[in-house]
């Protein structure tokens, strides 16, 4: 759950974006879209601190501490009817939405390493994947049964649900004698360590491209619904029978990842999912008869591409950085975010009417990836 927030946060959103912009900026219906990105620069902002002072107090205060600003952030959202205080309102949830979704992966490393870590965080994917394929259908549940602001308060029980259980089923994993103090020199010095380190970049750059090819989806696959097929009605039930179904990605990763190797898994999904980007154009640009289903195929791949990549490149990323666990979790997490979602935002402006710019795009991406993911490969090797 606490893996599941951010996606949450935003994929119960989406239904509600029409009743959003008639209430909150009627003058300008393409500003709604903003209360998702201001929720993600938020949750980049917040990603900067949370780890460092995970890695000096402790993890569950810090886990306690977001999930109050996260519930202060959506009440706040939930009462205003203006949309730069809704902005300002989305910014403060999505800081306190920073907590558990980097605290939580600090704690696995806190507690596993290697590739039993990737097994774990590959678990927990499962849930970070399956929450996104009901959350569009619970979002319009929610606002036909009680309107959208609503959904702010699933919100608020959610994250209360998930923090409540983490505070008495956990121990804290962090032991006081591994902390590391707040001091500006120290932090200066992990992130040079990171920078440095050619895996960790690698990973970060990859993960980072990973999220953009995500973030570059959910900022078109509304219009693909509507526009191109007409299927507006039926998206988040489209969407969530996808999302569900590639939750089995992450649940075969568990398993094949530890016979197979983090790298390796990675490196061969790159290399599927782009085999079946450039099959799925050759039809769609041969004018196939069978596009809608075409394009269903093509975004089960890219989710299961998601559930087979993210969770190794973190496992990737972490595994050098044990010493300074929060600290890495938070630049991996930061950058990645704030990076790909400034990356994704113009893409929307190639859509054409067709699904077909969306797929040439995450085309491209996925080949630098899977670039780079070989040169990582080879220089390893070489060390």
């Amino acid at each position: 759950m606490m893996f599941a927030t951010t996606a949450f946060s935003i994929d119960a959103m989406l239904p509600g974006m029409p009743s959003i912009a008639a209430e909150i900026s009627p003058d300008a219906p393409a500003h709604a879209a903003w209360v998702l990105t201001a929720f993600v620069i938020g949750l980049g902002f917040g990603t900067f601190f949370t780890g460092p002072l995970s890695d000096a107090f402790g993890r569950k205060k810090l886990i306690y501490i977001g999930c109050v600003i996260y519930v202060a952030g959506a009440i706040a959202a939930w009462m205003t009817s203006s949309l730069e205080w809704m902005l300002a309102a989305r910014v403060v949830q999505g800081i306190g939405a920073s907590g558990p979704r980097i605290v939580s992966l600090a704690v696995i490393r806190d507690i596993y390493s290697g590739r039993e870590m990737a097994r774990i965080v590959s678990l927990s994917m499962m849930i970070f994947i399956l929450v996104p394929a009901i959350a569009p259908a619970m979002g319009d549940l929610i606002i036909h049964a009680a309107g959208w602001r609503a959904i702010f308060g699933a919100f608020i029980f959610f994250a209360v649900i998930s923090t409540v259980w983490l505070g008495v089923r956990l121990n804290e994993p962090l032991a006081v004698q591994d902390r590391r103090p707040l001091r500006l020199a120290l932090m200066l010095s992990a992130v040079r360590e990171m920078l440095t380190h050619p895996t960790v970049m690698f990973s970060i750059i990859v993960q980072t491209m990973v999220l953009c090819m995500l973030f570059t989806l959910l900022t078109m696959i509304q219009p693909v619904f509507d526009i191109s097929y007409g299927r507006s009605d039926s998206f988040p039930y489209w969407f969530g029978l996808i999302a569900l179904m590639s939750g089995s990605a992450s649940f075969l990763n568990s398993i094949i990842v530890t016979r197979f190797g983090m790298r390796a898994v990675v490196t061969w999904t790159f290399g599927l999912q782009l085999a079946l980007g450039i099959i799925v154009l050759s039809l769609m640009y041969s004018g196939s008869k069978f596009d809608f289903p075409l394009f269903l195929i093509w975004q089960f791949g890219l989710f299961c591409q998601a559930g087979l990549t993210v969770g190794n490149l973190n496992a990737i990323a972490m595994e050098p950085m044990g010493h300074i666990a929060g600290m890495a979790a938070s630049e991996i997490g930061s950058i990645s975010t704030i990076i790909g979602a400034a990356a994704a935002s113009p893409m929307s402006f190639f859509f054409d009417g067709t699904p077909m710019p969306l797929i040439a795009i995450v085309c491209v991406l996925g080949t630098v990836c899977l670039v780079l993911m070989q040169r990582m490969n080879r220089i390893e090797k070489a060390a």
